[in-house]
């Protein structure tokens, strides 16, 4: 009979619930969990694909030390060892862990309580401080604690929601389907999207603020004085629950809707409009994230929302509140454990004397860390410079995430020790390791995570553990017993380290930390096998969701005298582009993509929307660069060196560009965006920068253009007699797919570049047996080369050469590799690169969840389909997430201009 198992999906902060379905065949599927309530039933495209990547293709299945499988005691010992040894030679600060908010809640508290409470240093921390550590810090200023106060209900509550750094449709994809089920419930509803780009998630907006980055502290401080100005302000909440607010209004009182115009860039009845709507809605939610986080003025950002919450009493209340929106799915439970390297378990304070005895008397702990460890961009450049000499980084991929990333992989090949917990044996991160260790993955492993709204939801196997992985928390316990802290890591399973963590979040709580679920103090392995998705806090003695789960509904805060804090900021921007580098950088995530592709890598139809790296840039902007769409650019920083396809749209400002940070050295020659990323931080949180880089761009110079498919995936390393300028790998239904450009040939050389042998570098680059001979042609007017290679009906890989970006019909050629090819004509199709009169091109991928292309659409819409539901009735598009709505209407409306034409 088939299994079905209730679990929760691993990607983004929402949480969504997900029902794994495991037949007696050992298929998988899944589906969203109807019961959940973070989602409902809904899933995004990469939840709807999560069956699709548990496959054990590429997975590490054994511990290895200097590149050698061996044995789990022999890669333990070494690795405690090491780490006892340099720690009496060099002090506790001398080693690190670098964690990630792809951790379970059980392993992050183990890392925590091995660093902190038994090695003695705060030399941990994790990638959480890439994305949310100003939220952290902010939290911390006005309330006294990291408290994000309200729940996903809000945002469907609102009479004005305001998204600033979020694009919500791509990155929260269930949370703007409840918005915009919301909306489409209650019209007056009013959204404003704050953000420099025109993404998906202004598709909703009644009002788009195209802002420069690092305006939000003018914009929001100016909306204080704004506030102030009107007599909007509550001022009964202000003299009885807070302190700080006339210092924070004298940072802003004389900024005017001018001096806010020209800090944003923004138009001033813009602003005005903004300023009003916000005064006029009694229930305001702001919702923020990376693009308000990933700042060298983040906490400032933060604190300037949460001002004007404080000043008008929207907070801890229906339908209103600032809402920091996580990026990663256990991001909030690292922040429980005390994950981050400026904070204890349980959410106190290592700077605070009484905290740190209170975690160490619970923890019976020879030591506690009395100061803040090295936070990511610091821990990583005392690697470089040898003050950390032993560093354990579990759960992530720095070498690609990291700014500074050549200086991370600089740092890692100099390091004299480093240990990578993953899944996947072939990373950028795990080819700098002296010691790998096989982690479980989604699927496989038990556990808890936290989501943006404080909800706290179980994971749970459904599949067996594979090979000799085991699970991070269990790794960390057992170098914890072979350094002498038997007693303390004596953990049973996961159960008895989530019910060690509960009992800490109660010990001497009596109502003084926010942070309290001591009711599952005592949870055994069954209820905790049952335990059903609940929100903090859950004292002691109460029943789960049993009362509001909003906080601050009383106008306490937990600074020590019950007042929140407003927090003067002073807006400023930094002028960071030079005529070196006279463009403005904005990097982030993509719909379909996850952090650094390790596993939406490797599903076709996770690939298909974007199946390379890009740059957005405008067309102003394009047309100054001499480039066309579909070029390749050339991106630098003082950092690092980019190499992507142009995306050129109106979509970016002048002068501003847009590129993800997913790919890898797996997938792309030279994409790793964060090489080009500086170290620059928020001086409170210490996050970087990611959102506002200087950099040039310029046209690649390249000899010829590529794309190719095959069965086998290709191996750039095999072509080495004609040196490829630039190539993107992608999965692809049956195979792969590759774009990729050819090196202009050096002064001096006869011929060109079309001339060379490319039969043979098919040969070699895409597996194709020696000796095949190809069908196709090579076109000495145009330049075009066109190779395809089949063995009996089978397509085994084509290749298409052309002097400018290759005009194929990519997804029906894909879609060739599994056909059969028993027909001269259907071959001849494929050298073609287009179908005949008889087939259908679906064109580009627009909805990843059904596989629709732009023609599908298109093709519907001269059928008379002319709004998106209807699309949606004829083709499912934009039925299951959602995320590619505001996609299929841009294609509805250009049919119309077209047709007006």
């Amino acid at each position: 009979m088939p299994v079905e198992t209730k679990t929760t999906c691993p990607y983004c902060g929402v949480g969504c619930g997900v029902i794994a379905r495991v037949e007696e065949t050992g298929a998988v599927s899944v589906r969203g969990d109807p019961d959940h309530p973070a989602n409902f039933g809904r899933l995004c495209s990469k939840g709807s694909a999560l069956a699709e990547t548990i496959d054990l293709d590429g997975r590490l299945l054994t511990p290895h030390i200097s590149g050698a499988p061996a044995s789990w005691d022999a890669a333990l010992d070494l690795v405690a060892t090491t780490f006892a040894d340099t720690i009496r030679q060099h002090g506790p600060d001398s080693v690190a862990f670098y964690v990630s908010g792809q951790l379970l809640t059980e392993d992050y508290y183990v890392a925590n309580k091995l660093m902190k409470g038994f090695i003695g240093s705060a030399n941990i921390d994790t990638n959480s401080r890439l994305c949310m550590s100003s939220s952290v810090a902010g939290h911390r200023r006005a309330f006294g604690s990291d408290t994000v106060p309200g729940t996903y209900a809000d945002i469907e509550l609102a009479d004005l929601v305001v998204l600033t750094g979020s694009n919500l449709a791509w990155c929260h994809p269930v949370i703007y389907q409840r918005l915009a089920t919301a909306k489409a419930a209650r019209p007056q509803m009013k959204v404003v999207v704050i953000d420099p780009r025109r993404t998906a998630t202004s598709d909703i907006a009644d009002l788009h603020l195209s802002i420069l980055p690092d305006g939000d502290t003018a914009l929001f401080g100016g909306l204080l004085a704004d506030l102030a100005t009107r007599g909007m302000l509550d001022r009964a909440f202000v003299d009885d629950h807070t302190q700080g607010f006339d210092a924070a209004l004298s940072h802003v009182a004389d900024l005017g809707i001018a001096d806010v115009a020209e800090s944003t860039g923004l138009d001033a009845a813009d602003i005005e409009a903004f300023y009003a709507l916000f005064a006029a809605s009694e229930r305001v939610v702001t919702c923020y994230s990376q693009g308000v986080n990933q700042s060298s003025s983040g906490s400032d950002k933060v604190n300037a929302i949460i001002n004007c919450h404080l000043a008008t009493g929207r907070i801890g209340r229906p339908g209103m509140g600032p809402f920091s929106l996580t990026g990663q799915p256990n991001a909030m439970g690292g922040r429980e454990v005390g994950g981050l390297a400026n904070m204890l378990a349980a959410h106190m304070a290592i700077e605070r004397a009484e905290d740190r005895d209170t975690v160490q008397r619970f923890w019976q702990s020879p030591v506690i860390a009395d100061k803040q460890g090295l936070k990511a961009v610091d821990l990583f450049r005392a690697v470089a410079d040898g003050r950390v000499k032993a560093i354990w980084i579990m759960a992530t991929n720095p070498v690609v995430s990291m700014p500074e990333a050549d200086l991370v992989r600089a740092a890692l090949v100099s390091c004299p020790f480093v240990v990578v917990s993953d899944v996947m044996a072939e990373t950028d991160t795990t080819a700098h390791a002296h010691v790998l260790l096989p982690s479980l993955g989604w699927g496989e492993k038990h556990g808890t995570v936290t989501n943006s709204e404080r909800r706290i939801s179980r994971q749970r196997a459904f599949l067996s553990a594979p090979g000799e992985a085991k699970a991070d928390w269990w790794q960390m316990a057992e170098v914890a017993r072979r350094m002498g802290f038997d007693t303390a890591f004596d953990f049973a399973g996961p159960a008895a380290v989530f019910a060690e963590h509960a009992a800490l979040s109660a010990f001497e709580n009596e109502g003084n930390r926010d942070f309290d679920i001591g009711a599952h103090a005592d949870i055994t392995v069954d209820t905790y096998d049952a335990l059903a998705p609940f929100q903090w806090p859950q004292p002691a003695g109460t029943a789960p969701n049993a009362a509001d789960s909003r906080f601050f509904a009383d106008g306490r805060f937990y600074h020590p005298d019950g007042r929140a804090r407003f927090v003067p900021v002073i807006p400023a921007r930094d002028q960071r582009t030079t005529a070196a580098h006279p463009f403005a950088l904005n990097t982030g995530r993509i719909r379909d993509q996850w952090h650094t592709m390790t596993r939406t890598g490797k599903t076709a139809r996770l690939t298909a929307h974007f199946a390379e790296p890009f740059v957005e840039i405008h067309p102003d902007d394009a047309k100054a660069l001499g480039l066309t769409p579909a070029d390749l650019v050339v991106l630098e920083s003082p950092q690092g060196r980019a190499v992507l396809r142009a995306l050129v749209t109106p979509r970016q400002k002048p002068g501003h560009l847009f590129a993800p940070m997913h790919w890898n050295d797996q997938f792309a020659s030279a994409a790793r965006i964060d090489a080009l990323v500086p170290g620059l931080v928020d001086p409170v949180s210490g996050q970087p920068a990611s959102k506002h880089v200087a950099v040039a761009a310029a046209k690649l110079d390249v000899g010829l253009y590529g794309f190719a498919i095959s069965v086998e995936k290709p191996e750039i390393s095999k072509s080495s007699s004609h040196p490829l300028a630039y190539h993107a790998l992608a999965r692809a239904a049956g195979g792969w797919r590759m774009e990729f450009a050819a090196a202009p040939l050096p002064l001096g050389e006869e011929g060109g570049v079309q001339d060379r042998d490319w039969t043979g570098w098919s040969v070699e680059t895409l597996g194709i047996p020696p000796g095949l001979e190809p069908l196709g042609y090579r076109d000495a007017v145009t330049g075009h080369i066109r190779l395809a290679f089949f063995d009996g009906e089978r397509l085994l890989g084509a290749v298409f050469l052309s002097p400018r970006p290759v005009a194929v019909a990519r997804n029906w050629a894909i879609a060739q590799l599994g056909a059969v090819h028993s027909d001269l004509r259907r071959r001849f199709a494929v050298v073609a690169g287009r179908p005949g009169a008889e087939a259908v091109d679906p064109g580009a991928t627009v909805c990843s969840c059904f596989n629709v292309g732009i023609n599908q659409i298109v093709t519907a819409a001269a059928g008379g389909c002319c709004t998106v539901e209807a699309i949606g009735k004829a083709l499912n598009a934009g039925t299951n997430c959602g995320s590619c709505r505001a996609e299929i209407r841009e294609i509805l409306n250009g049919t119309r201009i077209a047709a007006a034409e």
